[in-house]
């Protein structure tokens, strides 16, 4: 797909001094319209034919492809494209719907391989189109340049990256950010081949403590956790870290469950477009264990935590299994899959509703935390984990207090 330049005259542009002065504007060549109607067309009518609400949330669906289409088909590149599909979706009002460029797909496919990369996680702001950056890797091309978290990556004409295009090993990067106090900042960053990181991390050097650190719900991770869990000393006190957690596979949810609830426990419902109920029931999955752990659990949660990392520690909360400490977590909790788009990019959907097993719609509400703890940008630069010594100071809490009440029960 191309472009073609079409020069406009002055009116169409007031910033211009000279009188004769035209505006240089980039508008698609008939192939790149083509996929631009291709691409919307499958969003608009797999949205209309597919979303878990038949009346999409009261929304004019004919009405919003009307508004939204031409704008679709004049965009002369994918940031374009894809902004205009996204506006269309927060119709919907749902964090579940949603569409990410080819670009970023292709990023989030091989997110476990070695690839070129700049060593950030970004987070969308759509009140103003910037990206926050809530991690810097350490050792990074981003650590290098002096990037740090809480500072923001602005689109604009300074920025010669944004999120909608490729990252390319060498290619050096000019960016417009701006930092945590406010001053705008020109790094320039070289990307290179970063070896992947682990999503699921075990860390032991807290003596009786196993910290497990999940960055998303992927495939194998229950597997991953009954082996961690094997052999453990009934003492041994487990925290699972879900801070930043996107969610995942509701298969690798249910089988996280099964490591601390009987088998065949039902722990949510959901609701699909026909208005059908279904059960959701633990399953097992959780390595070769036959019984689930029975050792003390805390759940870590923040504002970022989504969806699966949403509803496990819910139904483990409700259970009366966990502890949960940290941040109100965000409320993006229905039940979604993906379609690849015509060119490359992703469609998200939400397909079914989604209550917890005492009847609470997560949706727009989150788990509140039995603790609320947070980390700040500075805690985070420190090395220090308030959120974390909450919760193991909850579990020894509770340690001491069943110590207390079995010597009360032996005393009668």
């Amino acid at each position: 797909m191309g472009l073609m330049l079409v020069a406009l005259p002055t009116q169409a542009r007031q910033t211009l001094d000279t009188p004769d002065a035209v505006a240089v504007v980039a508008v698609p060549d008939r192939e790149r319209t083509r996929m631009n109607a291709r691409v919307f067309d499958r969003v608009w009518s797999e949205t209309r034919s597919q979303y878990y609400d038949p009346n999409l949330h009261g929304v004019d669906w004919g009405a919003a492809r009307r508004t939204y289409r031409p704008e679709a088909l004049a965009a002369a590149d994918d940031r374009t494209l894809y902004r205009v599909m996204s506006r269309m979706l927060a119709l919907l009002d749902d964090a579940h719907a949603g569409v990410i460029s080819p670009a970023a797909a292709r990023r989030q496919d091989g997110l476990r391989q070695p690839r070129a990369a700049l060593g950030v996680t970004l987070r969308a702001d759509p009140e103003d189109g910037s990206y926050l950056i809530e991690k810097v890797r350490p050792g990074s091309p981003a650590a290098e340049a002096g990037l740090d978290v809480g500072w923001r990556l602005l689109i604009d004409e300074r920025s010669e990256w944004s999120p909608d295009r490729d990252v390319v090993e060498g290619q050096t990067l000019r960016l417009n950010l701006r930092d945590a106090a406010g001053q705008s900042r020109a790094v320039t960053v070289m990307p290179r081949i970063l070896p992947p990181l682990a999503p699921f991390v075990a860390d032991r050097s807290r003596e009786g403590v196993l910290l497990l650190r999940i960055e998303g719900f992927e495939a194998g991770l229950g597997q991953w956790m009954g082996g961690q869990l094997a052999n453990l000393e009934p003492a041994t006190e487990v925290v699972i870290d879900l801070r930043g957690n996107p969610g995942g596979r509701l298969h690798e949810a249910d089988a996280v469950l099964s490591c601390f609830l009987p088998v065949n426990r039902t722990w949510a419902t959901r609701t699909v477009r026909s208005g059908r109920r279904v059960p959701l029931r633990t399953m097992g999955g959780c390595g070769d264990r036959q019984m689930p752990a029975d050792n003390p659990v805390a759940i870590l949660v923040d504002a970022e935590s989504r969806s699966a990392a949403e509803l496990t520690p819910a139904a483990l909360q409700e259970a009366g299994r966990a502890v949960v400490v940290g941040e109100q977590t965000a409320g993006a909790v229905l039940i979604s899959q993906e379609t690849r788009l015509p060119d490359g990019g992703r469609l998200t959907l939400s397909r079914a509703d989604f209550v917890t097993s005492g009847g609470v719609r997560l949706e727009k509400r989150g788990v509140r935390p039995d603790i609320l703890a947070a980390r700040s940008a500075e805690d985070s630069r420190a090395g220090r984990d308030p959120v974390l010594e909450a919760a193991l100071a909850a579990l020894r809490t509770a340690h001491d207090a069943a110590t207390v009440s079995t010597a009360e029960v032996l005393a009668l």
